[in-house]
């Protein structure tokens, strides 16, 4: 079996320091795309590395293992990170409404003081982490039919020749078939009828 770990720390490394990096993160927002990627290129490594074709199974399970090592970098690095950056983001908003309607902002001040603690970072740190596995498994099944041209045979290698006396025949080479009876289809055939 081929080494799989080298691919998946690749693939979860762009993954999760992709889907925690504030900004960049945001083009998780289509379909978990970092995942995706995070998991295609991590088939795409174990491809290239495999002297044998690599089946959908392995890209799987390639997808899942690199999701794994991104879930942990993203949950942490992406836990602190959501808190600050979510932190400074609200205060942000709250002063552009505090222009528009003062009261408005300080009620928006409030929500995001109840919603922004450590507890709701770490539940949706979670729910992030099982979607980046879930998506760059799905990424590893994307990746094996993308990059993976080798025929399941081997890589252009034919099958071996079966072995001697293989179906009957004799070691010797090719036989031809044995004469048939000599009262076969004559006209004194079994099945014949009689006269009267």
């Amino acid at each position: 079996m081929n080494d799989k770990k080298r691919p998946a720390l690749i693939g979860g490394v762009i993954l999760g320091l992709l889907s925690a990096i504030p900004f960049v993160n945001f083009v998780n927002a289509c379909c978990c795309a970092w995942a995706i990627i995070g998991g295609i290129v991590a088939a795409y490594l174990y491809i290239k590395s495999s002297p044998t074709p690599v089946k959908t199974g392995d890209g799987a399970m390639i997808g899942a293992l690199a999701g794994l090592v991104g879930a942990v970098i993203y949950i942490i690095l992406g836990v602190p990170m959501s808190l600050l950056v979510g932190n400074t983001l609200a205060s942000m908003a709250a002063n552009l409404m505090a222009n528009a309607d003062p009261a408005q902002a300080e009620v928006f001040r409030q929500q995001i003081a109840q919603s922004q603690t450590v507890a709701s970072a770490i539940v949706s740190a979670i729910i992030t982490a099982t979607l980046l596995v879930i998506f760059s498994t799905v990424g590893g099944l994307l990746g094996v039919p993308i990059f993976e041209k080798r025929k399941d045979g081997g890589a252009g290698v034919p099958p071996p020749p079966p072995p001697p006396g293989y179906g009957g025949q004799p070691t010797g080479g090719y036989a031809p078939p044995p004469p048939p009876p000599p009262d076969f289809g004559g006209p004194h055939g079994s099945g014949g009828s009689q006269g009267s």
